[in-house]
């Protein structure tokens, strides 16, 4: 969405937290399952009873390192661990284990693609390990429950200098990252669950301006389309203020998505409000070359990486490429059919068209896909080889989401198979140009088009099992015989 007036320009930062997928927390053992029973999932660490004392997670050390070196950041040799003070009902320790000063990842950059086709480098201040607060939850009753289960689950926040200039290309840097900390196996990047939120920092300033306005931060946006709606409304609300001479108020804000707009929750905090101290209880993370150079060896192959490769080993569009690298888990799945399929194009196809298809309509993962790829690389196969017509091959596809056989039964238990006897064929043909004098006469005259309803009825003749391309050639050669 393009700024309304054209005399300012949006400056925004955004703060990704990703949780990890380790079994347990980031200080002690307890599980970091989603789902269980509150308050379950505790112990006197995470729940910061007196004389705990926390013990580092090493995954969570690696988690964080892989997604410094997939951004292009610097890994320092020497961090530390900070406490955040706060008070939320939902922190009981009264403290977040956080970074500030030294955190484990600077300098780093993605360089995300926009819809006018240009490219946007996006620079990563910082990537910092901390551990998650507890959920308050205040739609169930009365009172607010607090789950303290959360609390001491490892995340990373990466945080980003002010370099984006609009809700798309926050959206494009967002997919970006989801895209990469999925493929790294490190996060999952469901929202909904909480596993990757985002918060943004906006400001406006007339185009030219090099001092940076008046921030705010907007919080409880649970889907990067939300991300955008929050981050346009907001750009929109500063500059009304500016062009009627008001005051922009730093603040933090709420998204509300129900209503479309953004509420204050409170005068937004600076760095020295939380007093920020490095934690007596946890010694400093030494990175050395070494145990960096092992962690690179674990990266797997990262997106851009994979789509290049997907042009040059299937022969595919970008086009194509680039749909099925978004999610590791589609290109994943891609690589398994075309083991089996040995047309990689039709493999895109059924993938883009018929299997994307599906999992939107159904709203489910590529892990739920009831159709192996085993079975789908099969079915391809069987209309490369002939066996049977693509429309048939449909049908084929239908009847294999709602049961576990194979194309190759189904299509024998159906008696699918497509006729290419080119003898048995002609017969059909000339039983339907018998039956249709006048439209001969049409063909003959050069109205091309009655060809399509020739073809119409020999497929439904045979009931869509003729081969497509042998009709077409013995249509033409038949009515040819019909000239004087």
């Amino acid at each position: 969405m393009q700024i309304k007036n054209s005399k300012y320009e949006a400056v925004i930062g955004l703060e990704v937290h990703a949780q990890l997928l380790t079994e347990t927390k980031a200080f002690c053992g307890c599980s970091t399952k989603f789902g269980d029973a509150p308050n379950s999932n505790v112990c006197p660490v995470c729940l910061g009873h007196p004389g705990v004392l926390p013990v580092l997670n090493k995954k969570v050390v690696e988690f964080t390192v892989l997604m410094g070196l997939a951004t292009n950041c610097t890994i320092n040799k020497h961090s530390i661990f900070a406490r955040k003070n706060y008070f939320y009902p939902d922190l009981p320790k009264g403290y977040q284990i956080s970074q500030y000063e030294e955190p484990i990842c600077e300098n780093g950059f993605i360089e995300v693609n926009l819809s006018d086709g240009s490219t946007k480098k996006i620079r990563i201040k910082r990537i910092h390990m901390e551990e998650d607060a507890g959920k308050s939850i205040h739609d169930q009753s009365e009172y607010t429950l607090v789950d303290v289960n959360r609390c001491g689950v490892p995340l990373i926040e990466i945080v980003t200098e002010p370099d984006i200039n609009s809700s798309e290309e926050a959206y494009q840097y967002l997919t970006k990252i989801k895209q990469i900390v999925q493929y790294l196996g490190i996060c999952d990047g469901n929202m909904e669950e909480g596993s990757l939120r985002c918060d943004a920092n906006v400001s406006v300033r007339l185009k030219g301006e090099k001092k940076l306005g008046v921030k705010t931060e907007i919080k409880n946006m649970n889907s990067f389309r939300n991300v955008e709606r929050a981050l346009n409304y907001e750009i929109e609300r500063q500059i009304d203020l500016l062009e009627d001479g008001e005051e922009i108020i730093q603040q933090t804000l709420l998204w509300n998505a129900d209503l479309n707009e953004a509420l204050p929750m409170r005068s937004k905090e600076e760095a020295h409000d939380y007093r920020y101290f490095p934690d007596p209880d946890l010694l400093p993370v030494i990175v050395d070359d070494e145990w960096k150079n092992k962690i690179s060896s674990l990266m797997p192959e990262l997106p851009e990486a994979k789509f290049k490769r997907f042009v040059q080993q299937y022969n595919l569009p970008e086009y194509d490429a680039d749909i099925l690298t978004q999610s590791k888990a589609i290109a994943d799945y891609y690589e398994k059919v075309s083991s089996v399929a040995s047309d990689y194009k039709s493999v895109s196809n059924w993938i883009m068209t018929d299997v994307l298809g599906y999992l939107n309509e159904h709203k489910i993962e590529i892990e739920q896909f009831p159709i192996s790829a085993e079975n789908l690389g099969k079915l391809i196969n069987l209309i490369t080889d002939g066996t049977i017509s693509s429309k048939i091959a449909k049908e084929v596809f239908q009847l294999m989401l709602k049961s576990n056989d194979t194309p190759d039964k189904i299509v024998e238990e159906k008696n699918l198979v497509q006729i290419s006897d080119e003898g048995e064929i002609i017969k059909v043909i000339n039983s339907i140009l018998d039956k249709n004098k006048n439209q001969i006469d049409e063909y003959l005259s050069g109205k091309d088009k009655v060809l399509g309803f020739f073809v119409g009825q020999v497929m439904k003749e045979t009931k869509g099992k003729a081969n497509p391309q042998m009709v077409n050639q013995l249509l033409k050669s038949e009515l040819e015989k019909y000239r004087k």
